[in-house]
């Protein structure tokens, strides 16, 4: 039986991971230090037998026995990270050189879950991982897009010099049950100001587009790519189907039978314009293809934050 730790792992994807890991027999152990994940993500596992929780903050070194390591932890929203950026810059280069050290000591594989954020405002469509991409180093954004690009150079880095076995995943916009509902990412954001019949917040025009990818499609792809044995990447991991905000906006309307309207507000800076991954290299390499389409994927999502939201009233 393979053993697992998972950084990040009680926030929106990581707990995801630990259910999909769990599923198949594996023993995980989750460590997270509740910046921005959530214990009722993953409460349902606290009995688990095979799942055991490490409140931690990886930007001190620890010291644990696995075989394989996802280091998912960092705050991924905007919200989120630029509430502390000079921690997120930690969490990207202190941790990511804690996890690796970890790795390189006990002979473990480690994933990285990097994001297209490394890709920036993006001059070539839609974005294949040869890209360099167009980040602002200065910008308000950069100490997210600029610690995942340091993050990636570390990996690559132990790997050249110290022969660790690394995977490197650049994810795309992924939404589904468990986004926080302050989470400020935009399925989130539409889906709560639809379900409370508030105004939807359009930044710019809402021409500029993303691709969005359901949770369990994500998972699966970072479990392949975990597996593959002779691919280290970066590979792309995200839907290639690409949406308008504004479409999207009128999608969770109509989905969610909502009354809102939607309001346009200028648009932050540094925002990428366009954003879909060019999946070629993750169709041949790890065989994987996203198979919820953005609608079943809404419905699910919706049905969560009402959910959600019904236990806040009470």
């Amino acid at each position: 039986m393979d053993r697992f730790l998972v950084t990040g792992g009680a926030g929106f994807l990581g707990s995801h991971l630990c259910d999909a890991l769990l599923a198949i027999g594996a023993d995980v152990v989750c460590v997270d230090n509740f910046f921005s994940g959530n214990k009722d993500n993953i409460r349902h596992l606290f009995s688990h037998p095979y799942f055991e929780l490490t409140r931690h903050d990886i930007i001190h070194p620890l010291f644990v026995e696995v075989d394989k390591i996802y280091h998912l932890a960092c705050p991924a929203s905007p919200i989120h990270y630029q509430f502390n950026p000079i921690k997120t810059v930690k969490t990207n280069v202190m941790g990511s050189i804690n996890m690796l050290g970890l790795a390189k000591r006990i002979k473990a594989r480690i994933l990285l879950a990097s994001s297209s954020e490394v890709y920036g405002d993006s001059q070539v469509h839609p974005q294949p991982e040869s890209y360099w991409g167009n980040v602002n180093p200065i910008g308000i954004r950069s100490c997210y897009d600029e610690g995942k690009r340091v993050a990636e150079t570390l990996m690559m880095d132990y790997h050249r010099q110290n022969r660790v076995d690394i995977k490197i995943a650049r994810i795309f916009n992924t939404y589904g049950p468990r986004m926080a509902i302050n989470d400020g990412r935009v399925v989130s954001n539409f889906i709560v100001q639809a379900l409370r019949g508030e105004p939807l917040t359009v930044y710019g025009d809402g021409s500029q587009t993303r691709s969005f990818c359901y949770v369990s499609d994500l998972v699966h792809a970072l479990m392949a790519m975990m597996d593959a044995d002779e691919f280290s990447g970066p590979v792309n991991l995200g839907n290639p189907t690409e949406f308008t905000i504004i479409e999207l906006a009128e999608k969770i309307i109509n989905l969610a039978k909502s009354s809102s309207k939607i309001v346009h507000k200028p648009l932050p800076s540094d925002d990428p314009v366009r954003r879909c991954p060019d999946i070629s290299l993750a169709k041949e390499k790890l065989d994987w293809t996203p198979k919820i389409d953005l609608e079943e994927g809404l419905v699910k999502t919706i049905d969560y934050f009402k959910e959600k939201l019904s236990l806040e009233k009470k």
